[in-house]
């Protein structure tokens, strides 16, 4: 037996962030969902995290481009820079956005999040905000 598609009333609205991420470390997108996750976890507890529907969609690595501008130079101050898309469930984006910058620390290494924009797609995510 074929299982049903859920019509579109019934099924979830999502919302897309589009975060900034610097860090000391190089990071990949699995120690960049821990860390959400966690972030999330201390700030709201698990029953009100489950709500929010995480999950990364895109991971953008921008250190490519930054070393070719600089040159190949990396000293001891430079950072790491991303680009991610981040799906949540509509409604909950500002806790979203709150729990994000309370996370300052993943792993004994400095990380900084901020978002740069909210949309309603992927496609219009990527056009607005990563491909300027």
């Amino acid at each position: 037996m074929k299982l049903k598609i859920l019509p579109p009333t019934l099924r979830a609205n999502y919302r897309y962030l589009v975060l900034d991420i610097k860090s000391e470390t190089s990071l990949s997108k699995n120690d960049l969902v821990p860390a959400i996750w966690e972030a999330a976890i201390h700030l709201y507890g698990e029953l009100e995290t489950s709500n929010f529907n995480l999950w990364v969609m895109k991971f953008f690595d921008l250190n490519h481009e930054k070393e070719n501008i600089f040159n190949h130079v990396k000293d001891k101050n430079s950072f790491y820079y991303y680009n991610t898309i981040l799906r949540c469930q509509r409604n909950f984006e500002e806790k979203v956005r709150d729990s994000l910058t309370m996370l300052y620390r993943y792993k004994g290494n400095k990380i900084s999040i901020s978002t740069i924009g909210k949309s309603g797609t992927i496609k219009s995510a990527v056009n607005k905000f990563i491909n300027c």
